[in-house]
């Protein structure tokens, strides 16, 4: 076995870097098209509903995707993930060579894309777990931290370069080719399906009832719930602020690719630096310590303080400090439930905690363009009503409203991961959950005491 998982780390090594390539020609599209969207409709609210409807058919479908993953070839759902994020972007291409895309175009194919997206994650995680060894959890989960963190930093920077040369039709172009990469890795890569556990087996059911095992799962621990609260609530929000970043920074610079791009590879770098630390360190003995104080320390550098900057300096130093903490925030999140949750019910269970964690993110979006718009924006200009009490915290004119939709959603995300200490249950998960690995595995179907083993799909 520990041969099969040296083996399988090198598979996920490979899987890893398809699909950081993968995620680097995505973010290049996706800085050149909200480049593009705010410069066709000057508006928060535009840019919000793109992130609402990528996030949206995530949140809703995700418990079914989860029992769909547990039963199917789960390598054969990331391809099809894929293949349907690359054909949203080919759509989006071809509107725009032909001159008529719209920014209702950019809903659809976030929509579409973000329905398959929902597979992706349990689909992903729960192949880590076969993969590769318990006490490798963590680096491999900072290693797809540090992955998109890579991906974050090269991005604006590519896209800034290549917007001039190429155009935003040439950028989506590379983005095709980076996704068809990362398909053709997958295509070629051994990927086991999860021996049955016993609980995987008493949970079978029909697809609908499957669905809501993952709910009954977090439900009976209170330890895994209180840590899905807790994301949640610091997910509604930093959401709330982290929306209009955007928007924020464009408005307050004349819409400057570059210091935008600038401040967002500055974050991306912090990731990245923060994801080799977390690689070379292992992440903290008590992981959950991780989770709630990374948190806290993430909303109030990399939002609060980010929402009371300026200029490019205080933004890019910021961006850069509340982006290091957060590889072992994920990395940690993720140790603890791919330790304590069995590979065949990940999927399952995966989905529902991204559910959960994530269910207040789409209407956090869908508040925070309109409320930027016509409540905070018209409030900071000089001369609103809390201009004269606020101003000289975040300023006044165009993007001083964000700014401070930065900041209190910071404080608040920082304020409820902190309160997390307070539940005793969500303090203990890591001693009151016992580990999957220390529940005796369930013999195959027809055998009595034969060693059940994965399948290589």
């Amino acid at each position: 076995m520990t041969e099969a998982r040296f083996k399988g780390m090198g598979t996920f090594t490979a899987i890893w870097a398809g699909q950081m390539l993968s995620m680097l020609g995505t973010g290049m599209t996706h800085f050149a098209l909200t480049i593009w969207a705010w410069q066709l409709t000057g508006r928060a609210t535009a840019l919000a509903w793109v992130g609402v409807c990528a996030f949206g058919p995530v949140v809703l479908i995700s418990p079914l995707a989860g029992a769909i993953v547990d039963r199917a070839n789960r390598k054969l759902l990331m391809i099809l993930s894929d293949v349907a994020a690359g054909l949203a972007t080919a759509a989006i291409l071809g509107l725009y060579v032909t001159g008529r895309l719209e920014i209702g175009h950019l809903y659809a194919a976030a929509a579409f894309a973000g329905t398959f997206g929902a597979f992706q994650f349990p689909a992903y995680s729960a192949t880590i777990s076969v993969l590769v060894n318990k006490s490798q959890y963590a680096r491999a989960s900072g290693m797809m931290s540090l992955a998109g963190s890579i991906s974050g930093v090269l991005a604006p920077i590519g896209a800034g370069v290549l917007l001039g040369p190429i155009g935003i039709a040439g950028i989506m172009a590379i983005d095709l080719t980076t996704m068809l990469t990362a398909i053709l890795i997958l295509v070629f890569a051994p990927i086991p399906q999860p021996p049955p556990s016993p609980e995987g087996i008493a949970g079978r059911r029909n697809l609908f009832r499957e669905a809501g095992f993952g709910f009954r799962y977090i439900f009976a621990r209170p330890g895994l719930l209180g840590l899905l609260l807790m994301f949640f609530f610091f997910n509604v929000n930093t959401n709330f602020g982290f929306t209009v970043l955007a928007p924020m920074i464009l408005a307050r610079t004349g819409n400057s690719e570059l210091v935008l791009g600038s401040v967002r590879s500055a974050a991306a770098i912090g990731s990245v630096v923060g994801g080799l630390l977390l690689s070379l360190w292992g992440g903290p003995k008590r992981r959950v310590y991780g989770v709630i104080f990374g948190c806290a320390l993430g909303g109030i550098l990399g939002q609060a303080c980010l929402g009371l900057g300026r200029s490019l300096p205080m933004w890019a130093v910021m961006g850069f400090l509340g982006a290091m903490v957060f590889p072992t925030v994920n990395a940690s999140s993720q140790a603890i439930w791919q330790s304590k949750v069995p590979p065949d019910l990940q999927g399952r269970v995966f989905s529902v905690r991204l559910m959960i964690a994530q269910i207040g993110t789409p209407l956090s979006m869908l508040l925070a363009g309109p409320l930027a718009d016509h409540v905070f924006e018209p409030a900071m200009r000089d001369g609103g009503v809390l201009a004269s009490a606020l101003g000289p915290l975040v300023g006044t004119g165009p993007g001083a409203g964000m700014a401070l939709m930065l900041v209190l959603g910071g404080l608040l995300g920082a304020g409820a991961a902190l309160v997390g200490l307070l539940y005793r249950p969500l303090r203990t998960v890591e001693a009151t959950v016992p580990d999957h690995d220390t529940i005796p595995a369930a013999p195959p179907v027809g055998a009595s005491t034969a060693v059940a083993r994965p399948r290589t799909a």
